[in-house]
């Protein structure tokens, strides 16, 4: 299939982890061209090499999501291309579990709310825009969620729980001397489930907004615990070496990172993904051929209210509104 008949898809954080790994499946099934959005493009294009992509097959941009000028100008880049947008993929995210003081963006947020939230939710809302010019009978927006958003689910149940209150900290303007969306003190766990529970609520509202004018699909995912995904190298070295092990033969929700790429790349190209508004797990998580079926999010997850209400003080922060 020529290039010009590829579709696209942009995949944030694409250069370890999950969003290598989706990257890789998408090369591999040959119609689609992958924009790897990465911090590091030689850390990219080292591991677009190592997993043996075809060098053809995708091309490598630099974007940090912490930073709405880098966001911005990865959008401006992107659309020099010239290539359509017929799926965006929000993979990146960063975890920093022992942290005691808040490190904080370029615009002085902090900074897992930025990069996993904020920049992601400016990527979207204006990517909106070429998306919509897509000639793809079905763009699709995928947004990666995680067990621990949901203190309803097991994985979830471990403190500190997510809380986002009333944005009490969004709304002063989330600049020091606020580090949580709550407006409570810095936690640094806290933040990021609390951030994860912003990427479900984006994607539902997203939905809400605009599926029925645009016919894009909305989607988030749990592929699984990749519990040695590089997600975790902020984390103290024994928990590297028993949570992979733990959640293998204790929790039986392990998987691959390989077999979670293959599911990111399922939930963006397969018509069974093709329900806009759900958020898609799998029973029997480590097994590759464990069932699909959508997952029913946390009750914070599903407040229409608070989803409205996220969006319009996520849009004033990040300049949108």
């Amino acid at each position: 299939m020529g290039q010009d008949r590829k579709s696209t898809v942009v995949i944030t954080g694409a250069s370890s982890g999950v969003g290598l790994y989706a990257a890789k499946a998408f090369a591999k099934r040959g119609d689609w061209h992958v924009v790897m959005a990465c911090r590091n493009l030689e850390k990219a294009k080292k591991a677009a090499e190592a997993v043996e992509m075809p060098a053809d097959s995708y091309t490598i941009m630099h974007i940090d999501l912490a930073s709405l000028d880098s966001v911005r100008r990865f959008i401006n880049e992107f659309r020099a291309s010239g290539r359509p947008l017929d799926a965006l993929v929000c993979n990146a995210a960063i975890y920093m579990p022992l942290l005691k003081e808040p490190l904080r963006s370029p615009e002085g947020y902090e900074l897992s709310v930025a990069t996993n939230h904020l920049g992601h939710f400016l990527l979207c809302n204006v990517m909106l825009e070429d998306m919509k010019r897509s000639s793809s009978p079905d763009p699709r927006m995928v947004i990666l969620g995680t067990v621990t958003h949901n203190p309803e689910e097991l994985g979830g149940k471990i403190p500190p729980r997510p809380d986002l209150g009333n944005l009490e900290g969004l709304e002063a303007g989330f600049k020091d001397p606020v580090t949580m969306i709550d407006g409570k003190s810095f936690e640094s766990v806290k933040a990021y489930k609390d951030s994860k529970v912003c990427n479900v609520l984006t994607m539902r509202e997203l939905h809400r907004r605009y599926h029925d004018s645009t016919g894009i699909v909305f989607t988030s995912l749990y592929p699984g615990c990749v519990a040695d995904t590089p997600l975790f190298r902020n984390h103290y070295p024994l928990f590297q070496k028993i949570f992979p092990l733990f959640q293998k033969y204790v929790t039986g929700g392990y998987v691959s990172q390989e077999l979670a790429g293959e599911r990111v790349a399922a939930v963006v190209a397969d018509p069974e993904y093709k329900q806009s508004g759900s958020y898609w797990s799998w029973g029997n998580r480590q097994k590759k051929n464990g069932k699909s079926f959508v997952q029913k999010v946390s009750s914070q997850a599903r407040d229409d209210e608070k989803a409205e209400r996220l969006w319009d003080l996520s849009a004033k922060l990040v300049g949108l509104a």
